[in-house]
């Protein structure tokens, strides 16, 4: 499976996981599959709760269908291919469409970060500057915003993949991951011009994820003087309620992601598997847990939840006492 040139690469081979027994390609593939099923039906159930609940057409909310989408995407896009390896043993995928799925890989994170950095906007003018949420703040303004989240990443992605498929392929076309990702690929490559495409793809890696943390960091540190300063202890726990969810699902995107990019640089080397197991865990987690933070640990979604069970619940009586 080793190719020359660029015209003689004509797919790619998806390697998973290198030290799995095939005795548990099945239970893989389940769980895989469980864990779609979960993102799948999740981000749907906030999206169609949303939009079917008039009071919950909020800013807030607004922000966390964009998010929704966001996860709901990238499950699709990355997980179908690696659970049809384990399950059916199709392990191929065409040259085009692996570098397809390198974009959707990098976009739809960059995307998560900016949308992230819109969540700590609300969250900071809510708590930081009260008076003026009203005004700052309404559905058409997070609108836009999220709108802006999702089209300042796409020609830097666009660029990226471009850029990529100049390269020269003269290695082996196995994929050492579950997706196709830039690293990956680039790895495959040769020539003089692959630690530059290498380097420009990480600065504008670095530009989609940094420059919205800084933000999230300084949004998050103005919030909690602003707690600490109040003196009503109640009000210091209603005010950290508002923004617990939004720290929740931020934390499950930056932190793991940091932890490896740290490690990475003070030379601590994973063993292939456990580097594929942490780049999954950091990319599939924060998208099946999201929809459970959203309902479990938002008032306003868990109050409306609570009241349309009951709701159905005495419905239900009703109909069997006649």
């Amino acid at each position: 499976m080793i190719y020359t040139n660029f015209t003689g690469m004509r797919s790619f081979f998806i390697l998973g996981f290198p030290g799995l027994s095939p005795q548990y390609y099945g239970p893989v593939s389940a769980l895989l599959f469980v864990i779609y099923l979960a993102i799948a039906t999740g981000n749907i159930f906030i999206l169609a709760f949303v939009v079917s609940v008039k009071s919950l057409q909020k800013p807030t909310y607004l922000v966390f269908c964009h998010l929704a989408i966001n996860d709901l995407t990238f499950g699709t896009v990355t997980l179908p291919k690696v659970i049809s390896k384990y399950w059916f043993g199709d392990a191929t995928i065409s040259f085009y469409a692996c570098f397809t799925q390198m974009f959707f890989v990098h976009y739809l994170g960059s995307v998560t970060s900016f949308i992230l950095l819109v969540m700590a906007l609300d969250r900071f003018i809510a708590i930081c500057i009260p008076l003026r949420y009203a005004v700052l703040i309404t559905n058409n303004i997070i609108s836009v915003l999220c709108g802006f989240a999702w089209l300042i990443p796409l020609p830097l992605m666009v660029a990226v993949v471009l850029y990529v498929l100049t390269l020269p392929f003269c290695k082996s076309n196995i994929i050492a991951q579950c997706y196709c990702d830039h690293i990956s690929i680039t790895s495959q490559a040769c020539g003089d011009d692959v630690q530059v495409v290498a380097v420009t793809s990480l600065c504008i890696a670095m530009f989609c994820l940094l420059l919205p943390l800084a933000f999230i960091l300084f949004s998050y540190s103005s919030i909690i003087v602003v707690i600490l300063k109040m003196s009503n202890a109640a009000g210091r726990k209603k005010t950290l309620s508002t923004c617990t969810p939004q720290i929740f699902i931020t934390c499950l995107f930056y932190l793991p992601r940091c932890f490896v990019y740290v490690a990475n640089t003070v030379g601590f080397s994973f063993s292939i598997d456990v580097r594929i197991f942490l780049i999954l865990l950091y990319s599939l987690i924060p998208a099946t847990v999201n929809p459970i933070i959203y309902c479990f640990k938002t008032k306003d979604i868990k109050q409306t939840l609570i009241k349309k069970v009951k709701t159905a619940k005495i419905g239900i009586e009703i109909k069997l006492s006649h």
